[in-house]
Protein backbone atom coordinates (compact mmCIF):
# COMPACT_ATOMS: atom_id res chain seq x y z
CA UNK A 1 0.00 0.00 0.00
CA UNK A 2 1.62 3.26 -0.83
CA UNK A 3 -0.71 6.59 -0.48
CA UNK A 4 -0.30 10.71 -1.13
CA UNK A 5 1.33 12.53 1.79
CA UNK A 6 -2.45 14.02 2.71
CA UNK A 7 -3.45 10.15 4.03
CA UNK A 8 -2.13 11.20 7.28
CA UNK A 9 -5.21 14.20 7.66
CA UNK A 10 -7.56 11.80 6.90
CA UNK A 11 -10.18 12.01 9.60
CA UNK A 12 -8.35 13.56 11.85
CA UNK A 13 -10.63 16.16 13.86
CA UNK A 14 -10.23 14.92 17.87
CA UNK A 15 -13.72 14.74 18.32
CA UNK A 16 -17.05 13.96 15.88
CA UNK A 17 -19.34 15.63 14.72
CA UNK A 18 -23.02 15.93 15.11
CA UNK A 19 -24.16 13.52 12.72
CA UNK A 20 -21.22 11.31 13.64
CA UNK A 21 -22.32 11.25 17.46
CA UNK A 22 -25.46 10.37 16.52
CA UNK A 23 -25.36 7.73 14.54
CA UNK A 24 -22.96 6.26 17.25
CA UNK A 25 -24.82 7.10 20.26
CA UNK A 26 -28.18 6.01 18.20
CA UNK A 27 -27.11 2.21 17.29
CA UNK A 28 -28.51 -0.82 18.49
CA UNK A 29 -26.98 -4.11 16.66
CA UNK A 30 -28.10 -5.53 14.45
CA UNK A 31 -31.37 -3.33 13.38
CA UNK A 32 -29.94 0.09 14.30
CA UNK A 33 -26.21 -0.86 12.78
CA UNK A 34 -24.52 1.77 11.11
CA UNK A 35 -21.39 -0.47 9.47
CA UNK A 36 -20.25 0.14 5.87
CA UNK A 37 -18.95 -2.68 4.48
CA UNK A 38 -16.75 -2.70 0.68
CA UNK A 39 -16.39 -6.60 -0.74
CA UNK A 40 -13.19 -6.41 -2.90
CA UNK A 41 -13.02 -9.38 -5.41
CA UNK A 42 -9.04 -9.85 -6.02
CA UNK A 43 -7.46 -11.66 -9.10
CA UNK A 44 -5.26 -14.21 -7.02
CA UNK A 45 -4.56 -14.02 -3.22
CA UNK A 46 -2.57 -11.93 -1.90
CA UNK A 47 0.79 -12.58 0.44
CA UNK A 48 -0.44 -12.63 3.59
CA UNK A 49 2.65 -11.39 5.49
CA UNK A 50 2.70 -8.45 2.74
CA UNK A 51 -1.15 -7.95 3.45
CA UNK A 52 -0.57 -7.32 7.59
CA UNK A 53 2.68 -5.36 6.84
CA UNK A 54 0.44 -2.90 4.62
CA UNK A 55 -1.62 -3.15 7.46
CA UNK A 56 0.34 -1.73 9.69
CA UNK A 57 1.95 0.50 7.37
CA UNK A 58 -1.74 2.23 6.81
CA UNK A 59 -2.57 2.36 10.63
CA UNK A 60 0.48 4.18 11.35
CA UNK A 61 -0.08 6.62 8.89
CA UNK A 62 -3.43 7.01 9.55
CA UNK A 63 -4.16 7.90 13.44
CA UNK A 64 -8.11 7.77 13.10
CA UNK A 65 -7.35 3.79 12.15
CA UNK A 66 -5.76 3.32 15.90
CA UNK A 67 -8.31 5.27 17.87
CA UNK A 68 -11.31 4.23 20.21
CA UNK A 69 -14.15 6.32 21.35
CA UNK A 70 -14.08 8.34 24.57
CA UNK A 71 -17.47 10.00 25.55
CA UNK A 72 -17.95 12.07 28.15
CA UNK A 73 -19.79 11.02 31.63
CA UNK A 74 -22.80 12.51 30.81
CA UNK A 75 -23.96 14.09 27.39
CA UNK A 76 -22.45 17.44 27.79
CA UNK A 77 -20.68 17.15 23.94
CA UNK A 78 -19.43 15.10 21.37
CA UNK A 79 -17.38 12.07 22.00
CA UNK A 80 -13.46 12.49 21.38
CA UNK A 81 -10.94 10.12 19.55
CA UNK A 82 -7.99 8.63 21.58
CA UNK A 83 -5.34 6.42 20.55
CA UNK A 84 -5.86 2.83 21.84
CA UNK A 85 -2.89 2.14 23.72
CA UNK A 86 -3.59 -1.37 23.50
CA UNK A 87 -3.91 -1.84 19.99
CA UNK A 88 -2.67 -5.06 17.68
CA UNK A 89 -3.66 -5.88 14.07
CA UNK A 90 -4.42 -9.18 15.51
CA UNK A 91 -7.70 -7.55 16.85
CA UNK A 92 -8.77 -5.97 13.65
CA UNK A 93 -7.70 -8.58 10.55
CA UNK A 94 -7.52 -12.12 10.31
CA UNK A 95 -7.97 -14.78 7.19
CA UNK A 96 -10.57 -17.60 6.33
CA UNK A 97 -11.41 -19.88 4.05
CA UNK A 98 -14.94 -19.66 2.72
CA UNK A 99 -17.22 -21.54 5.17
CA UNK A 100 -19.78 -22.19 2.44
CA UNK A 101 -20.20 -24.19 -0.72
CA UNK A 102 -20.02 -27.79 0.44
CA UNK A 103 -17.28 -30.53 0.82
CA UNK A 104 -15.14 -28.91 -2.11
CA UNK A 105 -14.39 -25.45 -0.71
CA UNK A 106 -14.98 -23.67 -3.76
CA UNK A 107 -18.02 -21.28 -2.92
CA UNK A 108 -19.72 -18.97 -5.75
CA UNK A 109 -20.76 -15.42 -5.26
CA UNK A 110 -23.65 -16.00 -3.29
CA UNK A 111 -21.72 -17.78 -0.38
CA UNK A 112 -19.24 -14.97 -0.23
CA UNK A 113 -21.78 -12.73 0.27
CA UNK A 114 -23.82 -14.52 2.60
CA UNK A 115 -20.77 -14.69 4.52
CA UNK A 116 -19.56 -10.89 3.56
CA UNK A 117 -23.45 -10.19 5.13
CA UNK A 118 -23.07 -12.27 8.60
CA UNK A 119 -19.43 -10.59 9.14
CA UNK A 120 -21.04 -6.85 8.29
CA UNK A 121 -23.86 -8.02 11.15
CA UNK A 122 -21.46 -8.78 14.15
CA UNK A 123 -21.39 -5.62 16.25
CA UNK A 124 -17.78 -3.41 16.82
CA UNK A 125 -16.22 -3.87 20.04
CA UNK A 126 -17.02 -0.63 21.38
CA UNK A 127 -13.93 0.11 23.30
CA UNK A 128 -11.81 -0.60 20.10
CA UNK A 129 -10.90 1.30 16.75
CA UNK A 130 -13.98 1.13 14.96
CA UNK A 131 -12.92 -1.38 11.90
CA UNK A 132 -12.04 -4.83 10.63
CA UNK A 133 -11.02 -6.56 7.82
CA UNK A 134 -11.06 -10.31 6.74
CA UNK A 135 -9.02 -11.81 3.78
CA UNK A 136 -11.20 -14.43 2.17
CA UNK A 137 -9.34 -17.23 0.78
CA UNK A 138 -10.23 -20.20 -1.57
CA UNK A 139 -12.67 -18.38 -4.24
CA UNK A 140 -13.09 -20.27 -7.52
CA UNK A 141 -10.73 -19.46 -10.42
CA UNK A 142 -7.79 -18.84 -7.15
CA UNK A 143 -9.39 -15.34 -6.63
CA UNK A 144 -9.56 -14.10 -3.21
CA UNK A 145 -11.76 -11.44 -1.36
CA UNK A 146 -11.03 -8.63 1.27
CA UNK A 147 -13.50 -7.63 3.11
CA UNK A 148 -13.44 -4.30 5.14
CA UNK A 149 -16.05 -2.86 7.43
CA UNK A 150 -16.41 0.58 9.00
CA UNK A 151 -18.08 2.05 11.59
CA UNK A 152 -20.45 4.91 9.84
CA UNK A 153 -18.83 7.36 12.74
CA UNK A 154 -15.68 6.86 10.71
CA UNK A 155 -16.53 7.86 7.12
CA UNK A 156 -19.31 8.68 4.96
CA UNK A 157 -19.07 6.89 1.70
CA UNK A 158 -17.13 9.52 -0.36
CA UNK A 159 -14.48 9.10 2.44
CA UNK A 160 -13.89 5.97 2.50
CA UNK A 161 -13.31 5.58 -0.84
CA UNK A 162 -10.70 8.27 -0.28
CA UNK A 163 -9.08 6.10 2.25
CA UNK A 164 -8.78 2.90 -0.18
CA UNK A 165 -7.53 5.28 -2.88
CA UNK A 166 -4.98 6.46 -0.58
CA UNK A 167 -3.75 3.16 0.84
CA UNK A 168 -4.07 1.15 -1.91
CA UNK A 169 -1.03 0.76 -4.67
CA UNK A 170 -0.95 1.19 -8.26
CA UNK A 171 1.32 -1.54 -9.11
CA UNK A 172 1.38 -5.43 -8.45
CA UNK A 173 5.06 -5.04 -7.24
CA UNK A 174 6.37 -4.55 -3.85
CA UNK A 175 7.39 -1.36 -2.63
CA UNK A 176 10.07 -1.40 -0.02
CA UNK A 177 11.53 0.67 2.15
CA UNK A 178 8.19 2.58 2.66
CA UNK A 179 9.17 5.70 5.17
CA UNK A 180 7.15 4.85 8.49
CA UNK A 181 5.06 8.28 9.13
CA UNK A 182 4.97 8.87 12.78
CA UNK A 183 1.93 8.76 14.37
CA UNK A 184 1.96 11.73 17.00
CA UNK A 185 -2.15 12.42 16.86
CA UNK A 186 -3.51 11.35 20.31
CA UNK A 187 -6.84 13.01 22.24
CA UNK A 188 -7.42 12.94 25.61
CA UNK A 189 -8.48 8.96 26.96
CA UNK A 190 -9.67 10.59 30.40
CA UNK A 191 -13.39 10.53 30.20
CA UNK A 192 -13.34 13.78 33.33
CA UNK A 193 -11.25 15.55 30.60
CA UNK A 194 -13.40 14.78 27.90
CA UNK A 195 -16.60 15.97 29.72
CA UNK A 196 -14.82 19.05 30.86
CA UNK A 197 -13.45 20.02 27.03
CA UNK A 198 -16.98 18.93 25.55
CA UNK A 199 -19.15 20.95 27.77
CA UNK A 200 -16.52 23.71 27.19
CA UNK A 201 -17.25 23.41 23.54
CA UNK A 202 -21.36 22.70 24.09
CA UNK A 203 -21.16 26.22 25.91
CA UNK A 204 -19.26 27.92 22.72
CA UNK A 205 -21.77 26.30 20.30
CA UNK A 206 -24.93 27.11 22.42
CA UNK A 207 -23.44 30.76 22.44
CA UNK A 208 -23.20 31.26 19.19
CA UNK A 209 -26.19 29.61 18.34
CA UNK A 210 -27.94 32.03 20.89
CA UNK A 211 -26.77 34.74 19.10
CA UNK A 212 -27.91 33.98 15.46
CA UNK A 213 -31.30 33.32 17.08
CA UNK A 214 -31.13 36.97 18.65
CA UNK A 215 -30.08 38.08 15.30
CA UNK A 216 -32.68 36.80 13.51
CA UNK A 217 -35.19 37.58 15.65
CA UNK A 218 -34.04 41.48 15.10
CA UNK A 219 -34.47 41.26 11.74
CA UNK A 220 -38.01 39.63 12.09
CA UNK A 221 -38.96 42.60 14.05
CA UNK A 222 -37.60 44.93 11.16
CA UNK A 223 -39.41 43.19 8.85
CA UNK A 224 -42.23 41.01 10.32
CA UNK A 225 -44.00 39.98 7.15
CA UNK A 226 -40.47 38.90 5.17
CA UNK A 227 -39.64 36.83 8.28
CA UNK A 228 -43.20 35.29 8.56
CA UNK A 229 -42.71 34.21 4.88
CA UNK A 230 -39.27 33.02 5.10
CA UNK A 231 -40.70 30.82 8.27
CA UNK A 232 -43.30 29.25 6.07
CA UNK A 233 -41.20 28.64 3.17
CA UNK A 234 -38.71 26.64 5.62
CA UNK A 235 -41.42 25.14 7.61
CA UNK A 236 -42.65 23.52 3.84
CA UNK A 237 -38.99 22.49 2.72
CA UNK A 238 -38.39 20.95 6.31
CA UNK A 239 -42.22 18.53 5.75
CA UNK A 240 -40.82 17.79 2.21
CA UNK A 241 -36.86 16.71 3.38
CA UNK A 242 -37.82 15.01 6.53
CA UNK A 243 -41.16 13.41 6.41
CA UNK A 244 -42.47 10.69 4.56
CA UNK A 245 -44.33 11.70 1.08
CA UNK A 246 -46.50 8.93 0.38
CA UNK A 247 -47.29 5.09 2.69
CA UNK A 248 -45.10 2.60 2.07
CA UNK A 249 -45.58 -0.74 0.33
CA UNK A 250 -47.18 -3.54 2.17
CA UNK A 251 -45.13 -5.55 0.47
CA UNK A 252 -41.51 -4.19 2.65
CA UNK A 253 -43.27 -3.36 6.30
CA UNK A 254 -41.91 -6.38 7.98
CA UNK A 255 -38.46 -5.01 8.20
CA UNK A 256 -36.75 -6.36 11.36
CA UNK A 257 -33.19 -5.48 10.38
CA UNK A 258 -32.44 -9.07 12.29
CA UNK A 259 -31.16 -10.68 8.73
CA UNK A 260 -29.62 -8.81 6.13
CA UNK A 261 -29.09 -9.96 2.74
CA UNK A 262 -26.01 -8.84 0.47
CA UNK A 263 -27.20 -9.01 -3.56
CA UNK A 264 -24.50 -7.75 -6.07
CA UNK A 265 -24.94 -6.27 -9.67
CA UNK A 266 -22.46 -4.61 -12.10
CA UNK A 267 -22.43 -2.87 -15.69
CA UNK A 268 -20.29 -1.18 -17.34
CA UNK A 269 -20.18 2.38 -16.88
CA UNK A 270 -20.10 3.82 -20.49
CA UNK A 271 -23.54 2.19 -20.70
CA UNK A 272 -24.78 3.57 -17.79
CA UNK A 273 -23.63 6.88 -19.00
CA UNK A 274 -25.05 6.22 -22.32
CA UNK A 275 -28.39 5.18 -20.74
CA UNK A 276 -28.59 8.66 -18.59
CA UNK A 277 -27.61 10.50 -21.59
CA UNK A 278 -30.07 9.81 -23.75
CA UNK A 279 -33.05 10.73 -21.02
CA UNK A 280 -31.22 14.15 -20.24
CA UNK A 281 -30.08 12.92 -16.90
CA UNK A 282 -27.03 11.86 -14.42
CA UNK A 283 -25.53 8.42 -13.96
CA UNK A 284 -27.51 8.50 -10.72
CA UNK A 285 -30.61 9.27 -11.95
CA UNK A 286 -30.29 6.19 -14.60
CA UNK A 287 -29.14 4.07 -11.09
CA UNK A 288 -31.80 5.11 -9.34
CA UNK A 289 -34.29 4.64 -12.39
CA UNK A 290 -32.89 0.99 -12.67
CA UNK A 291 -33.54 0.32 -8.86
CA UNK A 292 -36.80 1.61 -9.37
CA UNK A 293 -37.73 -0.46 -12.52
CA UNK A 294 -36.72 -3.87 -10.91
CA UNK A 295 -39.22 -2.86 -7.83
CA UNK A 296 -41.45 -2.30 -10.31
CA UNK A 297 -41.06 -5.96 -11.25
CA UNK A 298 -41.10 -7.35 -8.27
CA UNK A 299 -44.57 -5.98 -6.84
CA UNK A 300 -45.95 -6.78 -10.24
CA UNK A 301 -44.77 -10.78 -9.37
CA UNK A 302 -46.79 -10.36 -6.07
CA UNK A 303 -49.51 -8.89 -8.45
CA UNK A 304 -49.40 -5.23 -6.25
CA UNK A 305 -49.66 -1.76 -8.34
CA UNK A 306 -48.15 1.32 -6.71
CA UNK A 307 -48.07 4.45 -7.89
CA UNK A 308 -45.15 6.16 -5.41
CA UNK A 309 -42.88 4.12 -2.56
CA UNK A 310 -41.12 6.21 -0.28
CA UNK A 311 -37.05 6.93 -0.75
CA UNK A 312 -34.11 8.49 0.93
CA UNK A 313 -31.26 9.48 -0.84
CA UNK A 314 -28.28 10.42 0.81
CA UNK A 315 -26.76 14.06 -0.36
CA UNK A 316 -23.15 15.01 0.38
CA UNK A 317 -22.53 17.93 1.17
CA UNK A 318 -18.50 18.12 0.56
CA UNK A 319 -17.05 20.99 -1.04
CA UNK A 320 -13.46 21.40 -2.79
CA UNK A 321 -10.60 21.14 -0.27
CA UNK A 322 -12.48 19.55 2.69
CA UNK A 323 -11.00 17.52 4.69
CA UNK A 324 -10.35 13.36 3.55
CA UNK A 325 -13.20 11.33 5.62
CA UNK A 326 -14.88 12.03 8.28
CA UNK A 327 -19.41 12.47 7.53
CA UNK A 328 -20.61 15.24 5.46
CA UNK A 329 -23.63 14.26 4.35
CA UNK A 330 -27.54 14.91 4.67
CA UNK A 331 -29.94 13.19 3.44
CA UNK A 332 -33.84 13.71 1.77
CA UNK A 333 -36.79 11.90 1.45
CA UNK A 334 -39.12 11.80 -1.65
CA UNK A 335 -41.90 10.36 -3.34
CA UNK A 336 -40.20 8.18 -6.56
CA UNK A 337 -42.18 7.30 -8.98
CA UNK A 338 -42.63 3.26 -9.16
CA UNK A 339 -45.42 2.51 -11.78
CA UNK A 340 -43.56 4.66 -14.69
CA UNK A 341 -42.74 2.07 -17.19
CA UNK A 342 -40.70 3.83 -19.60
CA UNK A 343 -37.21 3.86 -18.46
CA UNK A 344 -36.23 7.51 -19.95
CA UNK A 345 -39.48 9.30 -18.69
CA UNK A 346 -38.29 7.53 -15.02
CA UNK A 347 -35.15 9.04 -15.25
CA UNK A 348 -36.05 12.22 -16.25
CA UNK A 349 -38.50 12.22 -13.63
CA UNK A 350 -35.74 11.09 -11.07
CA UNK A 351 -33.20 14.18 -12.36
CA UNK A 352 -36.41 16.56 -11.91
CA UNK A 353 -36.53 15.64 -7.99
CA UNK A 354 -33.36 14.95 -7.46
CA UNK A 355 -32.50 18.40 -8.51
CA UNK A 356 -35.26 20.12 -6.63
CA UNK A 357 -34.16 18.67 -3.58
CA UNK A 358 -30.97 20.17 -3.71
CA UNK A 359 -32.55 23.93 -3.70
CA UNK A 360 -34.67 22.96 -0.38
CA UNK A 361 -34.04 25.61 1.91
CA UNK A 362 -34.00 22.67 4.78
CA UNK A 363 -31.94 20.26 3.03
CA UNK A 364 -28.86 20.27 6.17
CA UNK A 365 -32.18 20.47 8.53
CA UNK A 366 -31.14 17.35 10.47
CA UNK A 367 -27.17 18.55 10.64
CA UNK A 368 -29.22 21.42 12.44
CA UNK A 369 -31.00 19.48 14.70
CA UNK A 370 -28.60 17.25 16.00
CA UNK A 371 -26.50 19.35 18.62
CA UNK A 372 -29.99 19.14 20.34
CA UNK A 373 -30.53 15.57 19.96
CA UNK A 374 -27.28 14.69 21.12
CA UNK A 375 -27.69 16.15 24.41
CA UNK A 376 -31.00 14.13 25.70
CA UNK A 377 -30.99 10.89 26.76
CA UNK A 378 -29.88 8.20 24.56
CA UNK A 379 -33.24 6.61 23.90
CA UNK A 380 -34.50 9.83 22.13
CA UNK A 381 -31.28 9.57 20.22
CA UNK A 382 -32.27 6.28 18.87
CA UNK A 383 -35.66 7.36 18.02
CA UNK A 384 -34.01 9.99 16.21
CA UNK A 385 -31.30 7.46 14.43
CA UNK A 386 -34.58 6.28 12.80
CA UNK A 387 -36.24 8.85 10.59
CA UNK A 388 -34.91 6.99 7.94
CA UNK A 389 -37.27 4.26 9.05
CA UNK A 390 -40.28 4.89 7.08
CA UNK A 391 -38.29 4.75 3.72
CA UNK A 392 -38.74 1.80 1.73
CA UNK A 393 -35.51 2.55 -0.16
CA UNK A 394 -32.41 4.10 -0.04
CA UNK A 395 -29.69 4.47 -3.13
CA UNK A 396 -26.30 5.75 -3.13
CA UNK A 397 -24.21 6.52 -5.45
CA UNK A 398 -20.12 6.95 -5.23
CA UNK A 399 -17.26 8.11 -7.96
CA UNK A 400 -15.03 5.27 -7.37
CA UNK A 401 -11.24 4.71 -8.73
CA UNK A 402 -10.54 5.08 -12.20
CA UNK A 403 -7.31 3.62 -12.34
CA UNK A 404 -6.10 -0.09 -11.56
CA UNK A 405 -5.01 -0.71 -8.13
CA UNK A 406 -3.44 -3.69 -6.24
CA UNK A 407 -3.78 -5.12 -2.39
CA UNK A 408 -0.26 -6.78 -1.57
CA UNK A 409 0.37 -7.80 -5.33
CA UNK A 410 -3.51 -8.67 -5.82
CA UNK A 411 -5.47 -6.84 -8.06
CA UNK A 412 -8.92 -5.39 -7.30
CA UNK A 413 -10.83 -6.46 -10.04
CA UNK A 414 -14.78 -5.33 -8.55
CA UNK A 415 -15.38 -3.00 -5.23
CA UNK A 416 -18.97 -3.91 -3.87
CA UNK A 417 -19.97 -1.13 -1.77
CA UNK A 418 -22.93 -2.35 1.24
CA UNK A 419 -24.42 0.40 3.52
CA UNK A 420 -26.73 -0.33 7.09
CA UNK A 421 -29.85 -0.60 7.08
CA UNK A 422 -31.14 2.36 9.17
CA UNK A 423 -34.85 0.62 9.21
CA UNK A 424 -35.32 0.40 5.02
CA UNK A 425 -35.82 -2.35 3.68
CA UNK A 426 -33.51 -2.02 0.65
CA UNK A 427 -30.08 -0.20 1.03
CA UNK A 428 -28.44 0.09 -2.61
CA UNK A 429 -25.04 1.63 -3.07
CA UNK A 430 -22.95 2.14 -6.27
CA UNK A 431 -19.19 2.26 -7.11
CA UNK A 432 -17.60 3.06 -10.18
CA UNK A 433 -14.65 1.06 -10.43
CA UNK A 434 -12.59 1.45 -13.21
CA UNK A 435 -14.74 1.58 -15.45
CA UNK A 436 -17.86 -1.45 -13.94
CA UNK A 437 -20.21 -0.25 -11.90
CA UNK A 438 -20.24 -2.25 -8.94
CA UNK A 439 -24.24 -2.14 -6.94
CA UNK A 440 -24.43 -3.90 -3.65
CA UNK A 441 -28.04 -4.27 -2.42
CA UNK A 442 -28.45 -4.74 1.28
CA UNK A 443 -31.85 -6.29 1.97
CA UNK A 444 -33.64 -6.86 5.02
CA UNK A 445 -34.21 -10.57 4.85
CA UNK A 446 -37.61 -10.25 6.62
CA UNK A 447 -39.18 -7.86 4.79
CA UNK A 448 -37.76 -9.54 1.48
CA UNK A 449 -38.29 -13.22 2.06
CA UNK A 450 -37.80 -14.10 -1.57
CA UNK A 451 -34.90 -12.22 -2.16
CA UNK A 452 -34.05 -14.38 -5.64
CA UNK A 453 -36.90 -12.67 -6.81
CA UNK A 454 -35.65 -9.64 -5.74
CA UNK A 455 -32.34 -9.92 -7.40
CA UNK A 456 -33.60 -11.20 -10.80
CA UNK A 457 -36.14 -8.11 -10.74
CA UNK A 458 -33.75 -5.76 -10.02
CA UNK A 459 -31.59 -7.12 -12.47
CA UNK A 460 -34.30 -6.69 -15.13
CA UNK A 461 -34.89 -3.15 -14.48
CA UNK A 462 -30.74 -2.52 -14.75
CA UNK A 463 -30.90 -4.22 -18.39
CA UNK A 464 -33.69 -2.04 -18.98
CA UNK A 465 -32.50 1.28 -18.11
CA UNK A 466 -28.84 0.09 -20.32
CA UNK A 467 -31.56 -0.72 -22.92
CA UNK A 468 -32.89 2.74 -23.36
CA UNK A 469 -29.26 3.75 -24.18
CA UNK A 470 -28.61 1.59 -26.88
CA UNK A 471 -28.70 2.34 -30.54
CA UNK A 472 -32.08 0.96 -31.72
CA UNK A 473 -32.53 -2.67 -32.58
CA UNK A 474 -28.95 -3.36 -30.93
CA UNK A 475 -29.21 -6.35 -27.85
Amino acid sequence: MSGPPRITDWASAPRMNEIEALMWRSERPPAQSSTITAVMILDCTPDWERLVEAHRWATSAIPRSRQRVVEPLVPVGLPAWSVDEHFTLDHHLWRTGLPYGGSDGGGDGADLMSFAADFAMRPFDRTRPLWEAVLVDGLPGGRAAYVLKMHHSLTDGIGGIQLLSSVQSNTREHTPDKPMPANTVSGPSDRIRVTLDAATDGIGSWVGALTSVAQVGLESLRNPLAATGRALDYAGSLRRVLTPPVEGSPLLSDRTGQRWRFLTLECRLAELRSAAKAAGGSVNDAFVASLLGGLRRYHDAHGLELEQIPMAMPISLRREGDPEGGNKFTAAMFAAPLAQADPIARIQAIGHTTRSLRTEAALDAFSALAPALNRLPSAVAVAAGRLGARADLSASNVRGQTEPSYLAGARVERMFPFGPLPGVAIMASMISHVGVCCLGINVDGDAVPDTELLSECLAAGLDEVLGSGRPSGEL
